[in-house]
């Protein structure tokens, strides 16, 4: 089993940046990926960003990219996603999720596990 644990979600103004956390642990695995994914309200979830953890290769939807850093802290089995220029469209669920074999893929069914999410809404 693999816990997932995300914070750093909040409510902040257009244009503000916002940094979200997932810590992962339980199992051990010496290669995975992890990704981000999110949720607006009446929307079905989708790919923001993802990490391979071996090689710290990274991919964004294009929404997010340029504005939006995936980034991962071997030694705390933590990643991180560095929100910059947040528009209220970012507005979301967002939820972290491990996928073992590693592969890192914008699907959702490539993922085994994902946490509970946390919250971001941007104002205008």
């Amino acid at each position: 089993q693999v816990q997932l644990v995300e914070s750093g979600g909040g409510l902040v103004q257009a244009g503000a940046s916002l940094r979200l956390s997932c810590a992962a642990s339980g199992r051990t695995f010496s290669s995975y990926a992890m990704g981000w994914f999110r949720q607006a309200p009446g929307k079905e979830r989708e790919f923001v960003a993802s990490i391979r953890w071996s090689s710290g290769r990274t991919y964004y939807a294009d929404s997010v990219k340029g504005r939006f850093t995936i980034s991962r802290d071997n030694a705390k089995n933590t990643v991180y996603l560095q929100m910059n220029s947040l528009k209220t469209e970012d507005t979301a669920v967002y939820s972290c999720a491990v996928d073992l074999w590693g592969a890192g893929t914008e699907a959702e069914a490539s993922y085994q596990y994902r946490g509970q999410g946390t919250q971001v809404t941007v104002s205008s």
